[in-house]
């Protein structure tokens, strides 16, 4: 007899949008925004070009029941706006910590919404995490504006490799302590 856990995520609602758990369905837009060298660039695990099946790959791991991290969409079709505008995940680590990782499309760039769906994220704290980490290349400030006025806390310099730029990069690290 085998025992399986199904794991869920709850869907958190903000004032302008929903972050839900992914679908299927997200597949063309989410290839269509992560896909831009702009969007990949600033990430570790995106590749530009995007290969064929990479989007589909990642969708299939983050609804898996076995899954180590969660993924959100950043979803406004509640109050009229894009069904998706980027992600929002939360990767277990161990020994109660997270680590945060978000990507928005460039349409919704300066808007607000990075902030608004990672503070809720780690308002909700989903997961019950005690810790939750987060890093940014040292050339996006603007993703750590988004995790120092979300309550993230700089913790040091370090480096990280970015698949798109087939590179390591100069980041910096931050933490936050979750109820």
């Amino acid at each position: 007899m085998t025992v399986q856990t199904i794991r869920t995520q709850p869907v958190i609602e903000t004032a302008r949008l929903d972050l839900r758990p992914l679908r299927r369905s997200d597949e063309g837009l989410i290839e269509f925004y992560a896909g831009d060298a702009r969007v990949a660039r600033m990430t570790r695990g995106i590749p530009h070009p995007m290969p064929p099946g990479a989007v589909a790959a990642f969708i299939a791991r983050a609804l898996a029941d076995d899954r180590e991290e969660d993924v959100w969409a950043m979803d406004a079709t509640r109050h009229g706006g894009p069904e998706l505008m980027g992600v929002v995940g939360l990767d277990r680590v161990g020994r109660g910590q997270c680590e945060l990782g978000f990507w928005v499309g460039p349409a919704f760039w300066n808007t607000g919404i990075a902030q608004e769906a990672v503070g809720a994220l780690v308002a909700e704290n989903p997961m019950g995490h005690t810790t939750a980490f987060a890093s940014v290349f040292q050339d996006n400030p603007a993703s750590a504006r988004v995790l120092t006025q979300c309550g993230f806390a700089y913790l040091g310099d370090a480096e990280g490799y970015s698949v798109a730029r087939a590179a390591k990069v100069p980041t910096w690290t931050y933490a936050r302590k979750l109820d």
